[in-house]
């Protein structure tokens, strides 16, 4: 077709439109003649035919436009030509060229309309481009006027005002770039003043800013740097997070919670809060066991660095023990006050936050109230939970270290100071979380316990050593006296409660409502008041020289001639022991004169009697209540070994003054043997019931009684063994023997009394045991105090009975009643020699009983059951005496009663008791002489005091005189019977 479209082109149009030259864009096409198209219509025009002939022609004539038909035909040529097939080549290729030509001519004539009908259309158009070249040029000159007159003068202006605003907003964004650039500057900064919450919020402005301007493309690095630089702060703000844990601030702490608050990671916050509270109580407890460990070692060894803290803990020597203990104490109290400091200061942020969340009630806030409520409540949850852990690794480490040392060789002092140590720290627990603190108590307890009885084993082998070394003399001490002077008992002044520890306190009122961590919230530490407490200085309790002053020793010996010679105590009225408080109300003149000559008050006015081992033994029993105090579950263990102390010194004072055993103290001689008789026949001085079973409770449990080792014997006794204590003895030093000093009436006076003085310390500390003692074990105490402590006055008997018993020659008295004649016919006005005797006797005892007292002061009591002892003998000494009688007339019984109606005239002047005792003891048997045969049977079944020997021989007496033969088997008989039980 396109060489067609060249073959028109080179023949030119013969149409009316052929001068039509402007039309460049279209192509000239040649239309055939009219000659030609009539010589094409001439030709065959066998359509099928010519079909043929159109595709016969080779393909390759369709191929492309760029095809050389020439050369392609002329290499179609074969080497030798001929001239005939030439001409039949030739005559067909014409064929062709005029069958494709009529077939062109065929389609140009039949579009021939549509291409007139179009080329009308495109001259047209020509015209109007044409008239549109005019307007375009006339527009054209038109704006260039007005460019030149308005656009360049007005536009141009507002282009340039664009531009500005374009460069100004790009230096806007240049000045925030080069901010951003310099940011991490400010950030160093701001870290290093710890501006934690001012660098997150800086940080997350400038990461902002960033992608506002991201399409710089150096934005894009600076926007991971700063990603970094956030994370770097997270890192250093969980650094300061860690500092809480030692030394709360409350600047800092709210600093740190602000920046996590603009993180939104309060939350995160809290958890990692408690991670490190966790690794602060290791790190801090292992720095301060490691630092001890080393500075012991005394070499730079790094060994010890990498043990772990339990075996730490074994390094630990005795002399640092103490110093490390309350150090650690020390660095946990830090811990934990923190810890109480941050949920003081969460408690109080949430009121803050409540107040201002409720007076701005904000409806676009309610989503943000809710998470800020969540996150509160998670926050409360998680430090109320925090507070048990945190106790429980506190006390978990204490418990390691306390264990990890033997303190059984400990001192004392040392002891008790390591368990007021503990004790406070239980003091802390329990306000810190309302912990019991079981760990550190059963610790403690068996570090107590294994402590204790070591100890208690030792302080009764220094009680027997002291005892027996003992020479019962008098302790002087102030008549003020009160154990509450002494130190072991300071803590019963510093609080009456059992249950607060025996460290130092402030004597105050607001010390019991004020806790530990309100007290010492800003400065101070529990843990230093008790380096201090030793310093204090007990008060002096000994008096000097045994007085109290020289004036009191002065008026030991004076007339009570006024009242200002009289110490104050004397006049009370009552004095309490236990409080010292005493009625105004004075005393008159004549009662200090008779309490002094009954109560043989020469000296040492009121002071209370012990001795030294007295005094050592109440120390002992403060100290048993402090660590009892201190450690209550061990409470009963204390009272135990306590209840032994006084077991103790109870059975060594029966042991050395109660035991009537004259064939080991005493020289066998009549009078001797004559009072061991009385003892035994009238059981005057004989113990109670309760006495007996309480002396034989301690022989059995305290008392151990073999000399000997035995190797054979079990283990359970062998252990039960190492329990006991051997029997204590009396000191050579102390003779009990010589009649002057009335047998060692002022021994056995001060050993009885200051064993009755205990008793009553016991009795003032008795509510004081009772509340710590568990109620379990309750009955314990009471059965002690009911059958032990009781029973301390109940040895006054026995032991001065003794006494009583050799003081006066009973014996020597029975003689003299021997050589009187009893049948006599008249009736005598003159008593027998034997009265006088007896009463010169009691004379005698009561010029030496006033010698003693010039040693010891002799309590009422004590006179009044020495005098009644030797009334008591006296008397039943009459009666034996009278039961001696063969023979008796009425006259003679009545110089009975007038010998004995002497007798207690006499004696009432020497003594103040009234009445005198058994003095019907006398004057019934006496008148049972009179009785007739039935009157004397009743009254021999009535009266069982008297011994069989008396009974049969007022029978024997009356027999003749008005009782028969008959009336006397029949008595005797009547007798017999009633002895018969006793056998």
């Amino acid at each position: 077709m396109q060489k067609i479209k060249s073959l028109m082109a080179r023949q030119g149009l013969k149409s009316p439109q052929e001068n039509v030259h402007d039309l460049s864009p279209v192509e000239n096409f040649r239309i055939p003649s009219k000659e030609e198209l009539r010589e094409l219509r001439e030709q065959p025009t066998d359509p099928q035919a010519q079909q043929e002939i159109i595709n016969s022609i080779e393909e390759v004539y369709f191929s492309n436009d760029s095809f050389d038909i020439v050369k392609y035909e002329l290499e179609k040529l074969p080497p030798v030509l001929s001239l005939q097939e030439m001409e039949e080549y030739r005559d067909k290729l014409k064929q062709q060229q005029a069958a494709v030509s009529k077939k062109v001519a065929d389609l140009i004539l039949e579009k021939q309309p549509a291409y007139v009908k179009e080329l009308e259309r495109v001259t047209s158009l020509q015209t109007g481009l044409q008239l549109a070249a005019v307007i375009c040029t006339n527009g054209r000159r038109h704006l260039n006027i007005a460019k030149e007159g308005f656009t360049q003068a007005s536009l141009g202006l507002l282009a340039n005002q664009r531009k500005r605003q374009l460069l100004i907003g790009l230096l806007k964004s240049l000045r925030t770039i080069k901010t951003l650039q310099r940011t991490d500057v400010r950030l160093s900064e701001m870290l290093e003043e710890e501006d934690y919450p001012g660098a997150i919020q800086l940080c997350l402005e400038c990461q902002k800013a960033a992608s506002t301007f991201k399409h710089y493309s150096c934005i894009s690095e600076l926007n991971s740097k700063l990603q970094d630089t956030l994370e770097q702060i997270e890192e250093q703000l969980d650094v300061a997070l860690s500092k809480i844990c030692k030394n709360f601030d409350i600047n800092h702490y709210t600093k740190v919670q602000q920046a996590y608050r603009l993180l939104g990671k309060t939350q995160t916050a809290m958890d990692q809060l408690h991670m490190h509270f966790t690794q602060a109580i290791h790190n801090t407890v292992f720095q301060v066991v490691l630092g001890y460990v080393e500075l012991c070692a005394g070499n730079s060894d790094t060994k010890f660095q990498k043990l772990q803290y339990k075996d730490l803990c074994t390094h630990i020597t005795s002399d640092s023990y103490i110093p490390c203990l309350a150090d650690l104490c020390k660095a946990l109290w830090e811990v934990m006050l923190s810890y109480y400091r941050t949920m003081e200061w969460h408690e109080k942020h949430d009121r803050d936050e409540g107040t201002v969340s409720s007076s701005v009630s904000d409806g676009n806030n309610v989503i943000g109230a809710e998470e800020t409520n969540f996150d509160r409540s998670y926050v409360q949850k998680k430090l109320e939970h925090g507070l048990s852990r945190i106790w429980q690794d506190v006390q978990l480490k204490v418990k390691t270290y306390l264990l990890g040392t033997d303190m059984s060789n400990f001192k004392y002092d040392d002891f008790i100071f390591v368990l007021d140590i503990i004790s406070r720290l239980m003091q802390v627990g329990e306000e810190f979380c309302g912990s019991k603190s079981e760990v550190l108590q059963e610790s403690i307890r068996k570090q107590s316990v294994n402590y204790f009885k070591n100890y208690h084993r030792t302080r009764l082998e220094e009680l027997r050593m002291f005892l027996e070394n003992e020479t019962w003399e008098l302790c002087p001490v102030k008549s003020s006296f009160s154990i509450l002077q002494l130190h072991e008992f300071k803590f019963m002044e510093q609080s009456r409660s059992p249950s607060v520890s025996p460290s130092k306190q402030p004597a105050s009122a607001i010390s019991t409502t004020i806790t530990l961590f309100e007290q010492y919230c800003n400065e101070g530490n529990p843990f230093e008041i008790q380096v201090n407490s030793k310093d204090d200085e007990t008060e002096d309790v000994l008096a000097s020289n045994g007085y109290e002053s020289d004036e009191q020793e002065k008026s030991a010996y004076q007339e009570y001639d006024s009242d200002s010679d009289v110490p104050e105590e004397l006049k009370r009225d009552y004095v309490d022991e236990q409080t010292g408080d005493a009625p105004v109300k004075s005393v008159s003149r004549e009662t200090l004169r008779s309490r002094k000559r009954s109560d043989y008050n020469l000296n040492k006015v009121n002071a209370p009697i012990l001795t030294n081992t007295t005094l050592n033994v109440i120390r002992l029993v403060g100290k048993y209540m402090q660590m009892m105090n201190i450690l209550k579950p061990i409470a009963f263990d204390v009272i135990h070994f306590m209840s032994q102390l006084f077991d103790y010194y109870l059975y060594a004072v029966y042991t050395f003054f109660g035991r009537n055993d004259t064939s080991s103290s005493l020289p066998t001689s009549s009078r001797e043997q004559y009072s061991a008789r009385q003892f035994e026949s009238t059981g005057l001085g004989l113990s109670s019931n309760r006495l007996r079973t309480t002396l034989n409770r301690i022989q059995e449990s305290l008392i151990d009684l073999e000399v000997s080792t035995d190797t054979t014997g079990t283990l359970t006794a062998a252990e039960e063994r190492k329990e006991k204590v051997p029997s204590p003895h009396l000191s050579h030093l102390v003779v009990l023997t010589s009649g002057n000093t009335l047998y060692g009436l002022a021994e056995r006076v001060v050993a009885t009394e200051s064993l009755v003085f205990l008793a009553e310390q016991f009795e003032f500390l008795q509510s004081h045991l009772d509340a710590v003692m568990p109620a379990a074990k309750k009955p314990f105490l009471q059965q002690f105090y009911s059958q032990t402590v009781s029973t301390a006055s109940e040895l006054r008997k026995p032991i001065y009975w003794i006494v009583a018993a050799k003081a006066i020659d009973y014996e020597q008295m029975l003689l003299l009643m021997a050589n009187v004649k009893w049948d006599v016919k008249e009736i005598m006005s003159q008593h027998n020699v034997y009265v006088d005797a007896l009463l010169k006797e009691f004379e005698q005892f009561n010029r030496r009983l006033n010698e003693v007292s010039k040693r010891v002061r002799i309590p009422l009591p004590v006179s009044n059951i020495l005098w009644e002892h030797c009334i008591r003998l006296a008397n039943r000494t009459i009666v034996e005496g009278y039961a001696n009688v063969k023979k008796c007339s009425n006259e003679g019984r009545a110089l009975m009663q007038l010998d004995f109606q002497q007798f207690l005239m006499k004696l009432e002047k020497l003594t103040d008791i009234r009445p005198i005792p058994d003095k019907e003891f006398v004057e019934t048997y006496i008148k049972a002489y009179y009785l007739t045969e039935n009157d004397m049977e009743r009254w021999i079944k009535e009266h069982r005091e008297y011994s069989t020997k008396q009974l049969t021989n007022l029978v024997n007496v009356c027999l003749g005189s008005h009782i028969n033969k008959k009336a006397r088997q029949k008595l005797l008989a009547a007798i017999d019977d009633l002895d018969r039980p006793k056998r």
